[in-house]
């Protein structure tokens, strides 16, 4: 069985806070976020369903915390055709476009710096 993954470090404010992480399978997917371990220590929550933990906290599909940073409309649309990925592939256009989303919250690929 094939899986893939994808990965993306999250920021606040120019700040690591944590690290976000796409299993797929033929079976299906497992959405994962770890605060980075700095961040435990001076950071704060990310979200309210997020709290300061050093356990990693796991979904079936992207919550809808991660979901609502994605563009919608027109935008998701232009995006997605800029990109080349599906529109439905809201982890790719978070990796794609999250380097200037609206708010304190950034999203950029793992390999990639701030």
């Amino acid at each position: 069985m094939k899986e893939s993954k994808r990965k993306a470090q999250v920021f606040v404010n120019g700040i690591l806070a944590g690290i976000l992480s796409e299993y797929k399978n033929d079976i299906g997917q497992r959405i994962v976020f770890q605060y980075d371990t700095e961040y435990l220590i001076f950071g704060s929550p990310i979200g309210s369903h997020l709290p300061l933990t050093p356990r990693a906290f796991e979904w079936n599909e992207l919550p809808p915390f991660f979901e609502n940073l994605a563009s919608e409309g027109w935008l998701r649309e232009v995006q997605s055709k800029k990109c080349n990925l599906d529109i439905e592939d809201t982890f790719g256009l978070l990796l794609e476009n999250g380097e200037e989303l609206i708010g304190a919250l950034s999203i950029l690929p793992h390999d990639r710096r701030y």
